[in-house]
C-alpha cells in the first residue's frame, strides 16, 4: 500500500491502491523536478554529479546540462525560460531562448548569496526564492550572517529581501490564488505560512504544518488546485489540508526531496528521492507550471 491514511479525505485525493513507480535510478542525489508539457519530458538536478537531467517515455534518463552549476531547485518563468537555483555557482539563473545561461540574482547588498535552494515564479513575473547555506563548503566563503527568503521584480532590477529569521528555509510554493506563501525551515522540521501584500513583501508569518520522524525533512513542497500542501518528509509526501490538518503520507521507498506535478492533466506527481525518480498518479489536479 502506498498510502499511511490519517484522515479520510486524503482517499479524495489519491487511490488507496496508486502505485508509486520507479521511473528511474542510478543518480546521486536528485532534487528539483520540473515538468516541460509541451516537450513532455521532466527536468531534473542531480546535484553532487552536478548535471541536469531529463527523462522521458522513451528515451528513459539522459543529460539535459553538464555541468549545471550544480543545480538544485527548477522552474520556468512566464516567457516559458528555464529558471534555476545554482547552489555551486550561488546564484539564480535563466536560459535564454538562444540557450545562454544568464546570472539574474547572485548578491544582495554587495555580499554573496549563500547558495539559492528552491524557487516559484508568481503570475506577475516576480520570482521567490530560499537561500540556505548547504552548498557552502567552509564558513570563510559565507558572506551574509543570515539565511533569506527573497523577491526579485519582475523587471529583474529589485531584489528584496522577505524574511530573515529561517534556520534552513527550503521549499516554497504559493496558495492556488497566490494569496498564501507557504515556506519551509529543514532545521526546524515545519511550514509557515505568510500573506502575500499586493506590492509582493509578506506578513502575518505563522507556523502552518509540523512534521516529526525520521527518514525525511521538509524539503520541496507544491500544492494542488484545492489548496492542499503536498511536502517531503519523513517516509515520504505528507499531505496536509489547506487548515493545516494532517490527511497522511504517499509512502516512497527512498527519502524523498523534492516533488512536481506534470503528466497530461497536471495530475502525475513526480518525485525526486535519493538515488531515483518516482510517480504516482493522483485523483487531483496540481498546479500548472508550464
Amino acid at each position: 500500500m502506498a498510502l499511511d491514511v490519517r484522515d479520510s479525505r486524503l482517499l479524495e485525493l489519491v487511490d488507496s491502491d496508486a502505485d508509486v513507480e520507479q521511473l528511474a535510478t542510478g543518480c546521486k542525489f536528485t532534487e528539483g523536478p520540473l515538468w516541460n508539457s509541451i516537450g513532455r519530458y521532466l527536468l531534473f538536478s542531480d546535484i553532487p554529479e552536478n548535471k541536469i537531467r531529463r527523462w522521458d517515455e522513451e528515451s528513459g534518463m539522459t543529460v539535459f546540462r553538464d555541468p549545471s552549476g550544480k543545480s538544485n531547485g527548477l522552474t520556468y518563468d512566464r516567457g516559458g525560460h528555464l529558471i534555476t537555483c545554482e547552489h555551486g555557482n550561488r546564484r539564480v539563473s535563466r536560459t535564454t531562448a538562444d540557450g545562454d545561461v544568464l546570472t539574474i540574482a547572485s548578491h544582495y547588498e554587495g555580499k554573496r548569496l549563500n547558495s539559492p535552494n528552491d524557487i516559484v515564479v508568481k503570475t506577475d513575473g516576480s520570482i521567490y526564492f530560499t537561500d540556505p547555506p548547504y552548498g557552502i563548503s567552509s564558513a570563510s566563503e559565507k558572506e551574509l550572517d543570515f539565511h533569506g527568503v527573497y523577491r526579485l521584480s519582475p523587471d529583474g532590477e529589485d531584489l528584496t529581501l522577505l524574511v530573515d529569521d529561517f534556520d534552513r528555509p527550503n521549499g516554497i510554493c504559493f496558495s492556488p490564488d497566490e494569496s498564501i506563501l507557504y515556506i519551509n525551515d529543514t532545521k526546524r522540521m515545519h511550514v509557515r505560512a505568510f500573506d502575500v501584500q499586493d506590492d509582493g513583501t509578506l506578513a502575518n508569518g505563522r507556523v502552518f504544518a509540523e512534521e516529526k520522524g525520521d527518514n525525511g525533512v521538509p524539503d520541496g513542497m507544491k500544492v494542488d488546485v484545492n489548496g492542499n500542501v503536498y511536502l517531503t518528509g519523513p517516509n515520504g509526501i505528507w499531505i496536509f489540508a489547506p487548515d493545516g490538518t494532517h490527511l497522511g503520507i504517499i509512502l516512497v521507498p527512498e527519502r524523498t526531496a523534492n516533488l512536481a506535478w506534470g503528466g497530461d492533466f497536471w495530475k502525475s506527481l513526480f518525485i525526486t528521492a535519493s538515488t531515483s525518480i518516482y510517480r504516482i498518479e493522483c485523483k487531483i489536479e496540481g498546479i500548472a507550471v508550464s
